[in-house]
């Protein structure tokens, strides 16, 4: 459809940076479950497990607890972008999102190249996000001072800064 009104650019207010995190940390969490379930259409992945074993691992308690607990961390990431304090959330995004990238990349191991595009674009896509989120944390603008002397001092946010 076609219009003879001129066009109004449209508003586009910065995201917050806990904003940001969050959504983040929402689409890692999308992909590992989709990913994971897309990964049981492979031959062989849903008779392996009805005889008991994940990759090469004997499906127990343990290893289910310790699955839980590989994406419990990247689930919990989304509510503690949000909940934490700005330093706290800050610095466990930059711990988190970096010891989850070769986590993510240890998803290829033993894998054949006939599933390399699947599995490239998989983790291409969650390195991506890991990679967002570490972006993100690591330039969190900065409160600005305006006066450090006396009871009036007050502290106001800096604009984020525009990067290329």
């Amino acid at each position: 459809m076609s219009t003879n009104a001129p066009s109004t650019p449209l508003e586009d207010r910065p995201v917050p940076v806990r904003l940001r995190l969050a959504a983040a940390w929402a689409s890692l969490m999308f992909l590992y479950l989709y990913v994971d379930y897309y990964h049981l259409y492979k031959p062989g992945t849903v008779e392996d497990i009805g005889r008991g074993v994940v990759f090469e691992f004997a499906i127990s308690p343990a290893l289910l607890t310790g699955f839980l607990a590989l994406v419990a961390v990247p689930a919990m990431m989304i509510a503690a972008s949000v909940a934490l304090p700005a330093r706290a959330a800050r610095t466990t995004t930059l711990v988190v999102a970096a010891l989850y990238v070769p986590v993510t990349v240890f998803n290829a191991v033993g894998e054949s190249w006939a599933w390399a595009g699947f599995y490239g674009l998989s983790i291409g896509l969650e390195l991506l996000l890991l990679g967002y989120a570490l972006r993100a944390a690591w330039t969190w603008p900065r409160a600005r001072v305006e006066s450090t002397e006396g009871p009036t001092a007050q502290v106001t946010p800096r604009e984020p800064v525009a990067l290329p």
